[in-house]
């Protein structure tokens, strides 16, 4: 449960705005949509491996 106090005299729309930025931090929504469908353990480790690949190409290609 998120909880965001509300100063005296603040506008809604900034309490809307960390409140919204609170959530996103939490990845509630990206837990819930990947839960939604089952990805093998062997599916989502070559994924992590893939990615790993791509961001060390990138860290290459910039070190050169």
């Amino acid at each position: 449960m998120l909880i965001i106090p509300i100063k005296d005299g603040e506008n809604i729309d900034r309490a809307l705005k960390r409140y919204k930025r609170k959530f996103d931090k939490t990845g509630t929504l990206r837990q819930l949509r990947s839960r939604k469908n089952f990805t093998k353990p062997s599916v989502s480790k070559r994924a992590q491996n893939q990615k790993a690949q791509y961001i060390q190409r990138l860290k290459d290609s910039v070190e050169i």
